[in-house]
């Protein structure tokens, strides 16, 4: 093999990392197949049993522990915007449940006031009234 094939391999290696690649499919799992494939050779190409190889392969090898990186960043960034998102929607479900249980608070003292006849319904009542009551 001369030393412009191997050239292909590496231009092949280069397109797909940089997610233009154009014999293969964007953002196909890196392989050595798939190398094979961008660089218009057929698969099972690229041999470890040779020598020459030996950089290709492992340039290849650390493209895809880069790419298997890069998707486990995605597949974290992912899953704390789920969680960010499901927690925004249960605190606006219990602030909905504390605003709901404030105005049903407000209309049974509303109601208990107009049976007792005080003129002024206490939301909140203060520390010198509450102590007054017992």
């Amino acid at each position: 093999m001369n030393h412009s094939s191997l050239e292909e391999y590496f231009e092949a290696l280069s397109r797909i990392i940089n997610g233009k690649p154009i014999r293969t499919d964007k953002g196909a799992k890196i392989t050595k197949n798939l190398v094979s494939l961008e660089a218009g050779r057929g698969k099972g190409s690229i041999k470890k049993s040779r020598p020459i190889f030996e950089k290709l392969i492992l340039a290849i090898n650390e493209a895809q522990k880069n790419q298997e990186l890069k998707a486990n960043k995605e597949d974290k960034l992912t899953r704390a915007n789920d969680s960010v998102k499901n927690l925004r929607l249960a605190l606006d479900a219990a602030l909905a449940r504390e605003l709901s249980l404030l105005y049903e608070l407000y209309e049974v003292k509303r109601k208990l006031s107009a049976l007792t006849g005080e003129k002024v319904i206490p939301f909140r009542p203060n520390a010198k009234s509450h102590l007054s009551d017992r």
